[in-house]
């Protein structure tokens, strides 16, 4: 299957975590422990493309890939936040994530994220609708 990740209504470069500004956020699909993919904060659209293996078990579907994360019977895939200092690093400050149970089985699924949480923040914790909205190919 093939998940591709549209991504909208981006935050901005700039955010407040409590009292550490960040001035240069970034967001991308995180595989195995790492970002991948970045796109600043400020784009108006982004597109995270990733293979997921579906897998038939006893026990129900799996999925395997390498951004698949979580145990079998809850995996999912995340949008990683960071701000990416002078030196080029990573630092992570906020994830969203992407159950793959909620997700439908098909060849192609699209799953449209507004990135924007209520409160004008770079979105985080488990997606759903209205900020996600999924579709098959």
């Amino acid at each position: 299957m093939l998940l591709e990740i549209r991504g909208h209504n981006f935050p901005g470069r700039s955010w407040h975590l409590d009292t550490d500004p960040c001035h240069n956020v970034h967001v991308g699909i995180q595989v195995r422990r790492d970002p991948a993919d970045l796109v600043p904060g400020d784009s108006e659209v982004a597109v995270w493309r990733t293979e997921i293996e579906v897998v038939e078990r006893d026990s129900g579907t799996d999925f395997r890939g390498p951004a698949v994360q979580g145990a079998r019977g809850s995996r999912f895939v995340y949008l990683t936040w960071g701000d990416v200092g002078p030196d080029g690093a990573f630092t992570m400050f906020r994830r969203a994530k992407l159950m793959l149970e909620d997700v439908p089985v098909a060849e192609h699924v699209i799953a449209t994220v507004d990135l924007t949480d209520e409160r004008g923040g770079p979105r985080c914790a488990r997606l759903r609708p209205p900020a996600l909205q999924l579709s098959t190919v």
